[in-house]
């Protein structure tokens, strides 16, 4: 999917932005494109305050003149713009690929409402292509997998569980200094009951599983941007 097309759907997302709007910026790289267009209205005097959802977007923002604030400063958003890694027709996601996944649920959370850019790629009939990004804390690693192991295998997951970065021998730490397990399903047929027994786990600190947080999305297809909305 082109460059272009992505741009195309964050400048869809940018039309639900009004002045005064109190905003939550996503993560990776389709989020990327919101960003730059965002800045070029805020240098047009587009008047926002906005919550980055990573240390690499509060740095794209801060290099293109966007005003920054907190979750601490303003306990509410208007609105959030996000990409995401599989989106179902429910528009329930995954997230979690870049590794935000964390700071990503919690500024949804504080919104009223969160609208999604992705290509068409990230559209799927069932969630579990992609593996479900589990975030943990890294006091008690061995056993907190061994928990997650369990789960998976209660919930009929295909493939295996990986720490991310393992392989390289160079474990990926999130901006807040925990480690992410990789969890292959191939297919989640009960995403709401998953996502119960995974917070159950003490050293589970968050998982990918956007459920129900989604209220559109702006996809963009070989034929342009279609926008869907949650019914």
């Amino acid at each position: 999917m082109s460059e272009a097309l992505k741009r195309q759907a964050a400048a869809m997302a940018l039309s639900e932005v009004r002045p005064g709007m109190r905003l939550g910026l996503g993560t990776g790289s389709t989020a990327r494109h919101f960003v730059d267009l965002l800045g070029e209205k805020v240098a047009a005097g587009l008047d926002v305050i906005c919550v980055p959802t990573s240390e690499a977007t509060a740095r794209q923002a801060q290099e293109l003149n966007i005003p920054l604030s907190d979750l601490d400063t303003l306990d509410r958003l208007d609105l959030t713009v996000d990409g995401a890694d599989e989106i179902d027709p429910g528009l329930n996601l995954i997230k979690g690929g870049g590794g935000a996944l964390l700071r990503e649920k919690i500024v949804a959370a504080a919104s009223d409402a969160m609208v999604v850019i992705a290509d068409a790629s990230k559209c799927v009939e069932a969630l579990g292509r992609f593996p479900l990004p589990i975030e943990v804390n890294r006091f008690g690693l061995g056993a907190t997998r061994h928990a997650i192991e369990q789960v998976l295998t209660h919930h009929g997951a295909q493939g295996g569980l990986k720490l991310r970065g393992e392989e390289a021998g160079n474990p990926f730490v999130t901006d807040g200094g925990h480690l992410i397990l990789d969890a292959f399903f191939g297919r989640i047929s009960q995403p709401e009951a998953l996502s119960s027994d995974l917070l159950n786990i003490p050293g589970v600190v968050q998982h990918g599983l956007f459920l129900k947080m989604c209220s559109k999305a702006y996809v963009a297809t070989p034929n342009g941007v279609e926008e869907l909305k949650r019914q």
